[in-house]
């Protein structure tokens, strides 16, 4: 047991009150130690909902056995996914077999583009992946993914047109319990479920790391309302995944709001960083470090973990410590990065790829162009850079040397996937670059620099709060001398 802080004590009264709550926790806050203290506090029966199947295996050891600890699909698996076994093992089948079996044989033609069956194969799939993950009750224009080239209205609107019948045929596809020619996979049962207006059986629901939600997940926690107490807990600074479907549903929950400010994974100066940033994003919550976990920040020669903004900004540390015979680990490893390479290869040897940020190019002179001069494609010109300078061999065998984090001496990852992690000394990359100049100059005839974006933001408070003993920033150093940097 720990003695809880006030803010900790604040949120066990009003949940002993019976108040639906969002409990807005900051990095290193202790948000599962208080979701536990309200739940070993009572008698009754709860649902905490993780957010993955590590956390939740987690928190079986931590909350009371009044407590049932699942993720969603977890839940939706024992109410309805069962029914689906038999399609959950079915093998892995290229999306163009698929494609094939749904009726899409032959090419379209989109605005001078060839949309071949294997990019509509999977466009057609990721469209039944986006309304899976949202609240929706019916599949529309706004599920249809977009794809790189096809770039304007009339374009985005045509595909959606040719799209939108082979996905409703898909998703009832997927009703049938038995057999079926789209491969099933949980993300399909959970939706199932929620179109059911399921109940889950509780007095108490707690649902954990609001702010990355899936729609889905959102609504059926909020439907509960009438028979459960519920009660959020996330980051909204922490709310990095918009760009996959995720929403911060902490904001505009309609319960009391309430903190949790004081982090105990580092101390007073590395709390005064994040503030910056928290700031700068116009988030609720501002940090106290803890006085006995000093952090300090400064240059780091040999950190345990360097977080980057970008796959290939990760892949040019690897490659540069894998030369300098360090032993490396990448976070989530290099599959990604792998599949980018390999799509790059096909179009330097001139074959077509399958790889959804590539499949509309049909060289990869056409990709250098287009993310030279088109403003679509100016995040392509990293993975550009990295592939002409280093050729596709190279990054391939990067790849292939990595080692497990156990052995390895450095650990790099993007600030995405190091969300929930926390190392002893960090360094944050030089891919984390500053805002372009606006066309305005300062008293001094200097350019003035554009806004940071919020979304900017939240992803350097993310990184800088990694660290427990030793931050080096020297990737966001240029924040210092930012119109918006010192809030």
């Amino acid at each position: 047991m720990f003695t809880p802080t006030d803010e900790q004590t604040q949120a066990a009264d009003r949940f002993h009150a019976g108040d639906h709550m969002a409990l807005q926790a900051g990095a290193g806050t202790g948000k599962t130690s208080t979701l536990a203290l309200l739940a070993q506090s009572t008698h009754r029966r709860g649902r905490y909902i993780a957010y993955n199947r590590a956390i939740a295996r987690d928190a079986v050891t931590r909350f009371p056995t009044t407590v049932t600890c699942k993720t969603a699909h977890a839940l939706a698996y024992a109410a309805i996914g069962h029914r689906y076994a038999r399609r959950l093992d079915a093998p892995r089948r290229p999306a163009w077999q698929t494609g094939r079996d749904l009726g899409i044989t032959k090419p379209v033609r989109i605005e001078g583009h060839d949309v071949m069956p294997t990019t509509l194969s999977n466009t057609v799939l990721r469209t039944v992946s986006r309304f899976c993950h949202s609240a929706d009750p019916t599949i529309t224009d706004h599920h249809v993914p977009p794809l790189r080239g096809l770039d304007s209205p009339t374009a985005r609107s045509q595909l959606a047109t040719i799209a939108l019948p082979y996905a409703r045929k898909a998703w009832q596809d997927l009703q049938r319990e038995d057999d079926g020619i789209v491969r099933f996979d949980p993300d399909h049962f959970l939706k199932i479920w929620s179109l059911t207006s399921p109940r889950i059986s509780a007095d108490f629901l707690l649902l954990d790391e609001a702010q990355d939600t899936n729609p889905v997940v959102e609504h059926i926690f909020n439907t509960q309302r009438d028979h459960a107490q519920l009660v959020l807990v996330g980051d909204s600074a922490q709310a990095i995944y918009h760009w996959r479907g995720a929403k911060d549903v902490m904001n505009g929950f309609d319960g009391t709001h309430l903190t949790l400010s004081r982090s105990f994974r580092f101390g007073p100066q590395l709390a005064t960083e994040a503030n910056r940033w928290l700031a700068i994003a116009g988030a609720p919550i501002r940090l106290t470090g803890t006085d006995t976990m000093p952090t300090e920040l400064g240059p780091l020669a040999t950190p345990d973990a360097i977080l980057c903004r970008t796959n290939v900004g990760a892949m040019k540390h690897v490659m540069n410590h894998l030369a300098a015979g360090t032993r490396v680990a990448l976070v989530g490893g290099g599959d990604s990065l792998r599949a980018l390479a390999l799509a790059a290869r096909d179009l330097k040897d001139g074959r077509r790829t399958s790889h959804p940020e590539l499949v509309l190019f049909p060289t990869w002179g056409t990709v250098q162009e287009y993310a030279a001069h088109d403003p679509c494609g100016r995040d392509l010109q990293p993975l550009v850079d990295l592939v002409d300078t280093h050729g596709t061999d190279a990054i391939l065998t990067a790849v292939s040397r990595l080692t497990t984090e156990e052995n390895a001496q450095v650990t790099i990852s993007t600030a995405h996937k190091a969300k929930g992690r926390e190392w002893e000394r960090v360094q944050v990359a030089d891919d984390f670059t500053p805002p372009k100049d606006t066309d305005q100059q300062d008293s001094q005839g200097r350019p003035i620099p554009g806004p940071i974006d919020d979304s900017e933001a939240r992803l350097a408070y993310v990184a800088v709060t990694r660290a427990r003993r030793c931050l080096d920033r020297i990737g966001l150093s240029w924040v210092d001398d930012h119109p918006d940097g010192n809030p």
